[in-house]
């Protein structure tokens, strides 16, 4: 660890982060692949219900920095496409 007061407070800091960073993004990516089971077992229930969870988890990612909102924006249109494509 480093010596000066301001690089150890950020050393913590970061690690804090960090840990927080990977909660946000273990919970973007399990509702994106419980979307996708729900998918690819057809069940337009199901696909609906985990839709919407995981357009608020892309939305949540956006707002804690880990997306940038083009990348959500296609993520969203993709989910999106494919759940109309179920229920047609």
């Amino acid at each position: 660890m480093a010596n000066i007061k301001s690089s150890q407070k950020r050393v913590l800091l970061s690690r804090a982060q960090n840990a927080r960073n990977k909660s946000y993004r273990s919970q973007l990516r399990t509702s994106l692949k419980k979307f996708d089971a729900a998918v690819a077992q057809s069940d337009k229930e199901a696909a609906g219900e985990t839709y919407k969870v995981a357009v608020k988890a892309v939305d949540h990612a956006v707002s804690k920095g880990l997306l940038h909102k083009n990348n959500a924006a296609r993520k969203k249109s993709s989910l999106t496409l494919r759940l109309n494509a179920l229920t047609k």
